[in-house]
């Protein structure tokens, strides 16, 4: 197995790990999966994942507590609504990492 699947595997069973409503970092997510420095590489596969996968995405937000999407997307809305679906909740577009990052 190759180094890069190797990290592909390793990032994609943490984001899988992620309990329901909980969120957790692009960063985060990399240092789990052993990677420390691979932030960007999580984002890239998210971005990459096929339409219909049952990885649950949407409970990666970036390091300042947001969502990525651009707030008037489409992505926005469905990230934001699966999260809320959940029970995660946003002030002022902010979920607070404390309470409900792991």
């Amino acid at each position: 197995m190759t180094m890069m699947i190797q990290k592909e595997l390793a990032i994609y069973t943490a984001i899988h790990s992620i309990p329901v409503g909980k969120v957790s970092t692009y960063g985060n997510i990399a240092k789990l999966a052993g990677f420390p420095n691979n932030a960007r590489l999580v984002g890239t596969l998210l971005k990459n994942l096929p339409d219909g996968s049952s990885l649950p995405w949407h409970r990666v937000i970036n390091s300042q507590g947001k969502i990525s999407f651009e707030k008037d997307s489409s992505k926005y809305r469905e990230q934001f609504m699966l999260l809320y679906s959940e029970g995660v909740v946003f002030n002022k577009g902010k979920v607070d990492l404390n309470l409900y990052g792991i």
